[in-house]
């Protein structure tokens, strides 16, 4: 549930408007405590079924919206209002489920849904499992949990009388020990190990293009160069931002696994200059696969903001609407009103991937480089104003010179970190966090952009410290 909640900036509509960039901002301002507000802004899903049909929260509040002013409202004028709607809201209850809007709203819960509600755990019967502590945290249910998620091995029997004579103390410093050496293990770092399970859906492998190692039928890049940055990234001491921003490429051993960084990318073809690298959003795999033959590589851009900040645009989260966008450089037909709400997002979003080539049959030695003129060289002809395509984009409606630009601002956001614990949440814990663990799921997450400056190791440290963890 809390992932229907992440990341979006369109939410109420008014009239016959398409998407009100402002809703989600102004709906936080109104509940900044709310959890669908910590760190992120709720979707567009919150009001709508889809825009511009209202679901039954949205519709309540639509009889509260500057009630009597001509439709459609300005954003100003929505921002405005909303605030006033939403309170007037608070009492009644939009689902029909027996929880008030404003109590869905501060639990986190969905108001528009009978099926979302809060959920009171009620007491705790202490002493009725001889072997657990099921009421709160217990390390000897975390130390099984630990052995079997980083080691992919059940402790014996004596592992577990051993662990139990020690005191709490020692146990805590056992889990840590255990964690850090589990995570040298094959089942974890190796390959098809548990970060590159991770990876999975970021990279979307396809084996009959596969280059090198596992070689395809149609040999065309290496993408377990973007598994082994991947890894790196995620490993030991190192940052996890670099897998959105190095300019580096990491290659990997085996026998035992080991990654290190490499000057060239196994891949034959790759980007040339560093300054124009950005970890695996540039990787050759990424450019041939996700560009391929694209002018404006819209898929390349959502793919990155899905895979690494949470945000899947198909879903209408993540909106930033620009204003006087989309400008339909392709004649694509985006600025159509049934596309333009989320083309506002996804075409400045696109326009730093401008100048990356994805596979060209005509002049191969150019596929998954950086080319200036990429678009004046190769496409030309896709349409009247297709070289009028800026380089300049924006990303979570700051504007950006660049795609490493692009790179860096997302890898430092808060979406970043959300999206990587995330992962690792819903690897460990089995499901995406609920509002019963939010409170936890936010701290570690600040944490790791604060305290552990993005290393993931470190906040593991803190995963397996959760009730949400730990507790049987």
């Amino acid at each position: 549930m809390f992932r229907r909640f992440i990341l979006g900036a369109a939410l109420c509509l008014s009239g016959e408007a398409l998407a009100k960039p402002p809703a989600g901002s102004v709906f936080c301002t109104t509940y900044p405590s709310a959890p669908v507000c910590t760190g992120q802004q709720p979707s567009c899903t919150y009001c709508h079924v889809a825009p511009p049909q209202r679901n039954a929260f949205g519709a309540g509040l639509e009889s509260y919206l500057a009630p009597g002013a001509p439709r459609p409202l300005s954003d100003n004028d929505f921002a405005y209002a909303l605030p006033t709607a939403l309170r007037a809201a608070e009492a009644a209850d939009a689902d029909g489920d027996g929880v008030p809007n404003l109590v869905e709203i501060q639990r986190g819960t969905l108001p528009a849904d009978a099926n979302s509600v809060p959920v009171d755990t009620g007491g705790c019967a202490a002493g009725t499992n001889p072997q657990y502590d099921v009421c709160r945290y217990d390390t000897r249910f975390a130390y099984r949990r630990v052995l079997l998620d980083f080691c992919g091995q059940s402790p014996t029997y004596a592992q577990l009388e051993e662990f139990a004579a020690l005191n709490a103390d020692d146990q805590r410093a056992r889990l840590d020990a255990e964690l850090d050496r589990c995570a040298r293990s094959e089942f974890w770092r190796g390959k098809n190990g548990q970060l590159w399970k991770l990876a999975h859906p970021k990279i979307r492998p396809v084996g009959s293009l596969k280059f090198g190692e596992d070689q395809g039928t149609i040999p065309l890049a290496d993408y377990y160069d973007d598994y082994a940055l991947y890894a790196y990234s995620q490993l030991d001491d190192h940052d996890a931002r670099d897998v959105m921003t190095a300019k580096y490429f990491v290659h990997r051993e085996s026998n035992p696994t080991r990654y290190s960084i490499a000057t060239k990318p196994n891949s034959m073809l790759y980007v040339q200059d560093e300054k124009y690298r950005a970890g695996n959003i540039t990787s050759s795999w990424s450019l041939i696969h996700f560009v391929m033959f694209t002018a404006l590589p819209r898929n390349a851009a959502s793919q990155a903001y899905r895979a690494y900040l949470g945000y899947d645009i198909a879903r209408q989260e993540g909106l930033y609407s620009i204003p006087n966008e989309p400008r339909d450089y392709d004649a694509k037909g985006v600025a159509e009103p049934a596309c333009a709400a989320c083309h506002a997002t996804l075409d400045p979003l696109s326009y730093p991937f401008r100048n990356y080539q994805g596979l060209s049959l005509t002049d191969v030695p150019s596929s998954a480089n950086y080319i200036s003129n990429r678009l004046e060289t190769y496409f030309g002809d896709v349409a009247p104003t297709i070289t009028q395509t800026p380089e300049a984009g924006y990303i979570f409606g700051q504007p950006v010179n660049n795609l490493v630009e692009w790179a860096h601002v997302g890898a430092n956001s808060d979406a970043f970190a959300i999206a990587t614990l995330t992962d690792y949440w819903k690897l460990l814990i089995g499901h995406a966090p609920t509002a019963e663990e939010h409170a936890e799921f936010v701290a570690i997450w600040q944490r790791f952009k604060g305290t552990h400056q993005y290393r993931v190791q470190r906040m593991l440290h803190d995963l397996i410290r959760t009730e949400a963890y730990g507790a049987p």
